[in-house]
């Protein structure tokens, strides 16, 4: 990766902008520990996920844990014990825990606690008794076990941080708006375009609802919540008091506030520094997620004196409860746990969470995926965010069938054009009023400042005011609103972001001319540009652009997190996307420079866009269950622009209007989801969900499930089925078409055929129930398993594609015989190129110096392309990329060689273009080697035997080798092969002489 800016030893010559010679070090030379994401801490609203799930128990395995007793909580209790009465709620009803049942069932369970508890000798740190039957304590790795053993306890678990789903380069949060709530005001779009106008009190706007918000808290003297409002009857809440929060702060436009941090406080411990021991936010993401779900309209939005258009949450007439389980933007398990609890003991009828792990689940029924089932099971409808890690498919957090898992959306285009003095014009991203007019003198931040002190980044104090006064900077990124200050102290006229390896779409407020540009590609074409005119760059920017910043509107946003779910087989995530992108809702000025309204971007900001879209569905449809809620947001959402695949935007963006009478809905049984959550390995696909994913199926065998269709109408309708998409796979649906009268139910079974579907790959496409006044459409996601498992999404290649023929490796996804065989070996051809050198540390471009380019015709029933770059210089690193046309097919920059390999299996015809370019060149002259090999699929080569078992099992390891018949020449050669099972071809591998061929 390009990455910060230590070079390594060696010279080059001196080319423009190049600080080799001198001995000062490259401009973003690799191998260095600088590397700003959106996701660091370098702003304000960084994402706060850690690469994987910190615990509160130390080396020893004493810490804070969570113990789950085996009798259910008062959400799922459906009697059996003597002189208890049931207290789970019917469908469509709500718990009560101030009923008779529920308070002798509680006092049931108390006493339960206390005596594992006492038997264990330990002290209860916080119970759970509504949505989850347990407790937390700090425990000895002795005393783990021990619980452990008892049979009165189900699990004991070690206590797990979580953070905000936030993202941001320029300071940017979590959540969502949309067309009918919380939006963005853009350079680039006129107030007319996203004005939200007030609407009456009703169902409409969620009246006689509350949403309750997990989260960092909230600003209670925000104009969002400033509205005297009367607690709904079936309101058992309470306002926590606290520092700087007191009892007249819940309002009730603010029902209910609680803060919970047992395991913060656990042995004596404390909150992070800044934090008030109490509801109030002094993060800002708790109380934007809470205004974009049930915030006031305000009409007078006004960030650092620029006016922005009106705002409104989705369900302005919803009641919000705050449940502080977060701080610092982080939070403990144990205490999320405890504020589900209380949030359905409370009464709320929607829950928000906007919180994950920065790299998704990674395994299904945790603790807090359990108190989510008996909360919905219990009537409460759960809006999670599907995580900011859309560079990582799989990566999705929240994934529990029972929870609707979203996934943020582009509505606003909010772009900005750069007009370099070349003429080049590049689109990129703005949320600050921009200078327009004529061309300015522009300059390279490292290039007007101290390089030792952090230039190249515009850091605190390494810009020369001489230097930049009057001018536009060019700043790759770091934290960018310290770089916009520098730039602003010291007289610049604005600030241009780009980062050498690509990031994020996001934008962010600065007070400040500023214009991000995104993509790798534009940081090349930039930097390059800088590189030619050190002394004579010019820029004009100006607010809007032509729409190529991104496929369209409503698009998946590039930070959201893309399925397939890989915990479990049969469940794919996201379920839906909605607005978060460029999101302006109230925050808190004690983390916002004062602010009271800010633009942030994150699932974290669509997730309660659906929690307020929920709150309106539950308002007009009192008795629907969670399940019914959810289904209908799903079966009418519509297709995004750039793709459609339910990978990326699950069942489509959310349609509310559309929601409120979707006509059919597909729920699953309460039976359905706990038996689920009580298997250790559990699959899903026979879950009745308004989707389909058949991850890693079987695809020498037909599946078939089963849906059950619920008319909840006015009217007697006829639904018939269709299938769209889905290339090479035959599905039928049987019947074709059920007759429904109003709230009567049919079962249709569905069967799917892998056909002429590739192996190895997605296909995707739906199937729409259509009558007469309604469509109800559920997703397909299918994946035939033939030699490689992947609980990732489809990006064309597999671990263990590539291999050695003399240590061969599959894993198949079949039962039965096998056979197979190969092409035999091709060789490698070699060319030996020489090149001038680039800049020394420089940024990819294609028209740069220190670039070779080699085209390659790749002809039609091609099993693969390999192309590998080497240089003998150890000086010189290089990096390789593979594009077909302007689409880069594969890159290779790693730092630690220069033995880069790109490649493509099973590639579409046509030319390819290999890129060599010498990031750090070692001289004047850049001399290296391309190879490449173009493998037929039915090519005949150098013969070579392929020796497998002749029988298989799904799952089975399978070792074989390729070995020639005879000698090969000096060099490298490749080789296809592929297998049968019963006459059913099945793509192998791409098979190397090498001992190691594989990535």
């Amino acid at each position: 990766m390009i990455t910060g800016t230590t070079g390594v030893a060696g010279s080059a010559s001196a080319a423009p902008g190049d600080r080799s010679a001198s001995g000062s070090p490259g401009y973003f030379t690799k191998g260095s520990d600088r590397r700003t994401t959106l996701t660091d801490g370098a702003d304000r609203h960084a994402d706060v996920e850690g690469t994987s799930p910190k615990t509160a128990v130390d080396a020893s395995g004493s810490g804070v844990y969570i113990v789950e007793l085996a009798e259910a909580p008062l959400t799922t209790y459906v009697g059996g014990t003597s002189g208890l009465a049931r207290t789970r709620p019917t469908p469509g009803a709500r718990l009560d825990v101030t009923s008779a049942p529920s308070q002798a069932y509680r006092r049931h369970l108390d006493a339960q606690r206390s005596a594992v508890a006492s038997a264990a000798g330990i002290q209860v740190k916080a119970a759970y008794t509504a949505a989850f039957n347990g407790f937390s304590a700090t425990l000895t790795a002795k005393q783990a076990t021990a619980l452990r053993a008892d049979k009165r306890v189900r699990a004991v678990t070690a206590a797990r941080a979580l953070g905000t789903r936030s993202t941001s380069p320029l300071a940017t949060s979590t959540t969502a708006a949309t067309p009918t709530a919380t939006t963005s005001g853009g350079a680039d779009r006129s107030a007319a375009d996203r004005t939200t106008k007030p609407v009456k009190p009703g169902p409409a706007t969620g009246a006689g609802t509350v949403i309750g918000i997990l989260d960092t808290g909230i600003w209670p003297e925000s104009a969002s919540f400033a509205k005297k409002m009367p607690a709904p009857p079936t309101w058992h809440g309470t306002c926590q008091t606290g520092v700087a929060f007191v009892a007249e702060h819940c309002n009730g436009k603010i029902v209910g506030a609680r803060y919970f941090a047992d395991t913060w406080l656990a042995g004596g411990g404390s909150v992070p520094e800044g934090e008030l021991l109490s509801p109030r936010d002094m993060e800002g993401h708790g109380t934007h997620t809470a205004s974009t779900a049930a915030g006031l309209p305000i009409s007078d939005v006004t960030i650092d004196g620029r006016r922005f258009d009106p705002i409104s949450g989705v369900a302005p007439d919803a009641q919000i409860a705050v449940y502080k389980v977060l701080w610092g933007g982080m939070g403990f398990d144990a205490d999320i746990i405890a504020g589900i609890d209380a949030a359905v003991a409370d009464g709320v009828q929607v829950l928000n969470f906007s919180i994950g792990s920065q790299l998704g689940d990674w395994e299904a029924n945790t603790p807090i995926g359990v108190a989510f089932l008996n909360a919905t099971l219990s009537g409460v409808f759960v809006a999670a965010s599907a995580g900011n890690t859309g560079i990582v498919s799989g990566a999705i957090s929240n994934a529990a069938p029972w929870v609707t898992t979203v996934g943020a959306a582009v509505t606003n285009l909010d772009e900005a054009t750069l007009k370099l003095g070349d003429g080049t014009k590049l689109v990129g991203g703005s949320l600050d009023a921009l200078p327009g007019g004529t061309a300015r003198a522009m300059v390279f931040g490292d290039q007007a400042g101290s390089p030792e002190l952090g230039a190249v980044y515009c850091e605190p104090g390494s810009l020369d005011p001489a230097k930049i006064k009057g001018k536009v900077v060019a700043c790759a990124l770091s934290d960018t609103f310290a770089s916009a200050a520098e730039i602003k102290a010291k007289g610049g006229a604005a600030m241009v972001l780009f980062d050498p390896v690509g990031n994020y779409r996001v934008n962010s407020i600065y007070n400040f001319p500023v214009v991000y540009l995104p993509t790798e590609k534009q940081a090349g074409t930039l930097f390059n540009y800088l590189m030619r005119h050190p002394t004579d760059a010019t820029v004009s920017l100006r607010a809007g652009g032509d729409g190529s910043s991104v496929p369209g509107v409503p698009s998946v946003a590039d930070f959201s997190s893309t399925g397939p779910d890989k915990v479990t087989l049969g469940v794919f995530k996201p379920d839906l996307v909605a607005p978060g992108s460029d999101i302006i809702a109230a925050v808190s000025p004690a983390g916002n420079f004062g602010r009271q309204f800010d633009a942030y971007s994150g699932t974290s900001m669509a997730s309660p866009y659906v929690a307020g879209a929920a709150a309106v569905l539950r308002a007009t449809h009192p008795d629907w269950t969670p399940g019914r809620v959810a289904s209908a947001l799903r079966t009418t959402a519509t297709d995004t622009v750039g793709t459609t695949s339910p990978l990326d935007q699950g069942s489509g963006f959310i349609n509310l209007a559309r929601a409120t009478d979707p006509g059919l809905v597909i729920e699953p049984t309460a039976a359905e989801l706990v038996a689920f959550s009580e298997t250790a390995q559990p699959d899903g696909k026979e879950l009745n969900l308004p989707a389909i994913s058949l991850r890693e199926y079987d695809g020498t065998r037909p599946v078939t499930l089963t849906r059950t269709l619920t008319n909840v109408g006015k009217a007697r309708e006829t639904y018939r089925s269709t299938v769209s998409g889905l290339p090479g796979m035959k599905v039928t649906v049987t019947p074709a078409s059920v007759t429904l009268a109003p709230g009567t139910s049919a079962t249709v079974t569905i069967t799917l055929r892998r056909g002429s579907a590739p192996w190895d790959r997605y296909v995707t496409g739906s199937i729409t129930w259509k009558g007469k006044g309604h469509s109800a459409r559920i997703p397909v996601a299918a994946r035939p398993w033939g030699i490689s498992a992947r609980p990732y999404g489809d990006d064309g290649e597999e671990f263990g594609r590539m291999t050695s023929g003399s240590f061969g490796f599959a894993q198949m996804g079949f039962t039965g015989p096998l056979a197979g065989r190969s092409t035999g070996y091709t060789p490698m051809l070699r060319t030996s190129y020489s090149m001038p050198a680039g800049v020394y540390g420089g940024v990819f471009d294609p028209s740069a110096s220190g670039v070779k380019k080699v085209d390659f015709t790749v002809p039609a029933n091609t099993a693969g392309i390999i192309v590998e770059a080497n240089t003998e210089d150890p000086n010189t690193n290089l990096d390789l990329y593979l594009y077909k046309g302007d689409t880069l097919v594969y890159s290779s920059d790693r730092y630690w060689t220069s033995a880069e390999q790109a490649y493509k299996f099973l590639p579409e015809p046509g030319r390819y273009t290999a890129y060599v370019f010498a990031q750090v060149p070692g001289g004047p002259v850049v001399d290296f080697e391309l190879w490449h090999a173009i493998i037929g699929r039915n090519a005949k080569y150098s013969p070579a035997t392929l020796t497998l078992p002749s029988t298989t099992e799904r799952g089975q390891s399978v070792n074989f080798t390729l070995k020639p018949n005879g000698p090969l020449p000096e060099g490298d050669f490749w080789a296809y092969t592929e297998y049968d099972t019963n006459g059913t071809i099945i793509p192998g591998n791409l098979v190397s002489t090498q001992q190691s061929a594989w990535q």
